[in-house]
């Protein structure tokens, strides 16, 4: 089993308010309030939750696109959040993004060669003729005719221009890439072409994914591990086919049974959970567990304190009170010897 290649411990992510004529900070929107997860090299780890969760925040605050209010994010071994300017730079080639909106993340006024080249130009010393022979070897990876290599963005269709940003994303060969929901801007029938490159580009480069979506449909389907997000926190992190099967978490429970089924006769059996109320306020979160508002199993120790994102099952961590954390004593093997402690953070057996 490969070791972690992103571990994430207790990332926070505030954006301060500031109101009043002095404008004085008087709160914050906690985006992401204290996320831990890990991510072994080669693997893709899933990121759900509806609009407003912190999904994209986690996957900006990992690149320092922002910057982190707390917490640690290393990559590769380095703590992205403490890095300097000029190690912050030596180290972009190894981390790369590819953004949502395929349109608004290309440069109107440059080529497809110029937006693909363009992280060559600043993180290498090549000459032209081998810049040249990089974009179009990258175009032909993703699928794109090298005849378009002098057009503006402008003239290709949506799920083209996300080529031409995945390929900008692999110029520099990276290991890491965060993929935020970036089929959610295109038609359909374009998804999954756009789903199955990204497949294909991981097993021939060994590429490491956090796949960022409110598509469970397609989650599942690209995902080793699934992270469920609500209001800034994971509510549970579990091994794909495990989560879909059986969610742990109410949160969870409740997301995935709006799934539809394709086949007609599980369709006409799924029972959908209906969640009362409306997601609080990042900038006022409960005092207890974040989904005490709307939780159908709540009760009073819910509504005071937080639960910890804990290992209940082999692989499992989930952060809800209904749920005791696996200790030595639940671990243990028949004939009296005790099994090794728990798993850490984010490892699957």
């Amino acid at each position: 089993m490969s070791a972690p290649l992103v571990q994430v411990r207790d990332l926070k992510m505030h954006f301060p308010i500031y109101s009043g004529i002095l404008r004085r900070r008087t709160g914050a929107v906690k985006a992401v309030d204290g996320v831990s997860f890990d991510i072994r090299a080669g693997e893709t780890l899933g990121l759900v939750g509806e609009s407003g969760c912190g999904k994209s925040t986690v996957g900006r605050a990992l690149l320092r696109l922002y910057e982190p209010t707390a917490g640690s994010v290393v990559i590769g071994g380095d703590d992205i959040a403490t890095l300097s300017p000029a190690a912050l730079r030596a180290k972009r080639p190894m981390m790369q993004m590819v953004f949502q909106d395929p349109q608004a993340s290309l440069n109107p006024r440059m080529t497809v060669q110029a937006i693909i080249s363009e992280p060559l130009d600043e993180q290498s010393d090549w000459d032209r003729d081998r810049k040249q022979a990089r974009v179009l070897e990258l175009m032909d990876q993703v699928g794109l005719n090298r005849r378009f290599a002098n057009r503006y963005p402008h003239e290709f269709s949506g799920g083209q221009r996300q080529r031409i940003g995945i390929a900008r994303a692999l110029a520099l060969s990276p290991k890491f890439i965060v993929c935020d929901e970036p089929i959610a801007a295109l038609d359909v029938s374009i998804q999954a072409q756009v789903v199955n490159l990204l497949e294909d580009l991981q097993d021939n480069l060994g590429l490491t994914y956090l796949f960022i979506s409110h598509d469970l449909s397609m989650v599942r389907h690209i995902a080793d591990r699934v992270a469920v997000m609500y209001l800034g926190r994971i509510a549970e992190l579990s091994p794909r086919d495990a989560l879909y099967d059986r969610p742990l978490h109410p949160y969870a429970e409740a997301l995935l049974s709006a799934v539809p089924e394709p086949d007609p006769s599980r369709e006409g059996a799924r029972q959908r959970i209906i969640l009362q109320g409306d997601v609080p306020s990042p900038a006022n979160p409960p005092k207890g567990c974040n989904f005490c508002t709307r939780c159908p199993k709540v009760f009073d120790r819910c509504r005071v304190e937080k639960p910890d994102l804990v290992e209940v099952e082999p692989g499992r961590l989930v952060a809800c009170h209904l749920f005791p954390a696996i200790t030595k004593s639940s671990l243990a093997q028949p004939g009296g010897t005790e099994a090794t402690e728990p798993k850490q953070l984010g490892e699957v057996q």
